[in-house]
This record gives C-alpha cells, structure tokens and sequence, in this order.
C-alpha cells in the first residue's frame, strides 16, 4: 500500500479512493482496501497500452489515433476524465454497490461532493443509451443527488435527469 501512496507523491498516478458509504465527507468513508489507480498522464497512458512495436511502423497505434480502432476505450476515457477532475482540483472517489442478483457489482466512476449533495458521474466510451449503474445509484440515494453527469463521446446535451457531458468539456 506504501508503494501505491509514493507513486501518487510522485504525481505519476493518481489514487481513486473507493468510498463504502456515499455521502457528504467521502474521506470519512474510505475502503482502504479497494482503489483504482490512473495514470497522470493520458497520453502516456495511450501510447503505454497501444504502442506494440519499437519502430515507427506502428499499425495499432495509427489507428487509434485515426479513430479506425476496433477497440474497449472505456480505460482511457475514464483516465482523461480522473485527469481532469484532478487538474480541476478534486479528489478522486468511486462507489460500487451490489446488484439486485448479488452476482455483479453496479459502479460509479467518480463522486464528487457539492455542498451537502454529491454528484455521481459515469463515463462512456460507447453505448451511451445505457447508464444502468448511474441510474441505480440515483434511484438508491436519490436524496443525495445534486445533479447526475453522464461523460461520453458525443454532443453536449440535457435531458430531465442528466447532463451529458463531451469528454473534452
């Protein structure tokens, strides 16, 4: 656990504290045991996961900085946003929370607290129709809930329940 704290001093990685009770003062609610670890740098983050080879013929690379990747960037998506959320002065915290069946887990990927209230945010790569956990997270604790974020890759919009936020705003 050290070991994670002074690779966060190091401003290489930034901590996501896993909180087991949503609430107003998130530290006091800290699971030491459970975080999730962001790279500080998403651009290193990329080329980390996507370089393959040590040359410049680099196929995979090309194509996901062309947009012509077939791929899961849920990961990266999610690592830009904790990168600017902190930029933006935050600390880092998710929530997770078991399923009606007990055999998955729902997560909200950030939680920031405003005023008395909190504001849940989920971050999308695709697929954005569905939010299943920022919904279940707002139906449980809905009288905690300021205003609910949606981050995706599409236009800013507003529905009655949600902003929906471009990853680059």
């Amino acid at each position: 656990r050290e070991s994670f704290y002074n690779l966060e001093d190091s401003q290489t990685v930034q901590i996501c504290q896993h909180i087991s009770d949503p609430r107003v003062g998130l530290t006091t609610t800290i699971d030491k045991d459970f975080f999730k670890m962001f790279t500080e740098d998403t651009g290193l983050f990329v080329t980390l996961c996507f370089y393959d080879k040590q040359f410049s013929e680099n196929i995979i690379y090309q194509k996901l900085v062309s947009g012509r990747l077939s791929a899961n960037l849920g990961y990266v998506y999610e690592n830009a946003v904790a990168q600017m959320l902190k930029a933006a002065g935050n600390q880092l915290f998710y929530y997770t929370f078991p399923t009606e069946t007990g055999k998955h887990n729902y997560e909200v990927d950030f939680l920031l607290s405003r005023g008395n209230k909190l504001c849940p945010i989920e971050v999308k790569s695709s697929g954005y129709k569905r939010h299943v956990s920022l919904d279940a997270f707002c139906q449980k604790y809905s009288s905690r809930v300021l205003q609910r974020y949606l981050v995706y890759t599409k236009d800013l919009h507003q529905d009655e329940q949600t902003i929906f936020l471009p990853v680059y705003l």
